[in-house]
């Protein structure tokens, strides 16, 4: 069976963008990269780069802006660098590991592509595109590395990752429920309407849509929390409130599972697992 890729694009007001697709099987993936007032925002994935590079070389833009390292965001990056000769900034923690050749699992590889090394500045807590200034939010979770950029004059916010779906059901194992958490409680502080998601698209009701999810995993973190004080095992919480099971789970040799959702809330307890 092979990977089918395709790609979308599209303009929402101001906003163009661009939504590639690999799917294999039951397992369907996507990635956006968003153009805004000079600022391309996201690379696409190196696997997708035959259909990325079209929108990325005839694109407006004199920066760019990566929201995380991980191959879906940045695996376009280097052609950029080679053929755009524009400044990529990230998180200040990934600017030597943009210049390393990564290493991740064989089945991201397979659909993401593997990312060749780049040159990337650390980008401030601000910065300013051709007409408006921008606010980068740390919202750490799904990696260390992640950010939010808002434009404060619009109130448009590009959120990453941190979004993707209201209910989560599986993660990466290194994410961090509760981190996540703290980041869409820091990310609802700020004055913003609609936003820009990676995987979700344009999001119209913006900030009902974060507090929807933050709600869902503080629910979630409440039910494991308190299984784990009634003497459940940690693989006893799971299969009561995870009993779904997903082909990304299989596929990814458990990289992707619910159950770091339940590990991820009972080791900022501090406890035993």
């Amino acid at each position: 069976m092979l990977l089918k890729k395709s790609i979308d694009f599209g303009k929402h007001q101001n906003v163009s963008y661009a939504n590639g697709k690999v799917t294999f099987g039951k397992v369907a993936l996507n990635v956006y990269c968003y153009v805004i007032d000079g600022v391309l925002i996201d690379t696409g994935s190196r696997s997708l780069s035959k259909h990325f590079e079209p929108f990325l070389m005839e694109a407006d833009i004199d920066q760019v802006v990566l929201t995380h390292i991980h191959e879906d965001h940045s695996g376009c990056a280097s052609i950029l660098e080679q053929k755009r000769n524009v400044p990529i900034y990230i998180h200040e923690m990934s600017v030597q590991d943009c210049e390393r050749n990564p290493e991740y699992p064989l089945y991201r590889k397979f659909f993401w592509g593997k990312r060749k090394p780049f040159k990337a500045t650390a980008i401030g807590s601000s910065f300013s595109s051709r007409t408006g200034n921008w606010d980068v939010i740390r919202t750490p979770g799904h990696a260390k590395d992640h950010l939010a950029f808002l434009n404060k004059e619009t109130g448009q916010i590009f959120t990453g990752d941190l979004y993707v779906q209201t209910k989560t059901k599986v993660v990466l194992r290194e994410e961090s429920i509760p981190t996540i958490i703290r980041s869409l409680e820091h990310l609802l502080t700020y004055d913003f309407g609609e936003f820009y998601c990676s995987h979700a698209g344009y999001i119209k009701v913006g900030r009902k849509s974060l507090e929807k999810k933050r709600d869902y995993l503080i629910g979630i973190q409440q039910q494991v929390i308190e299984r784990y004080q009634q003497g459940y095992s940690p693989q006893q919480i799971h299969d009561s409130l995870f009993k779904r099971k997903y082909p990304i789970t299989k596929l990814s040799s458990g990289e992707w599972d619910s159950m770091h959702i339940v590990t991820s809330i009972l080791e900022e307890i501090k406890q035993p697992i």
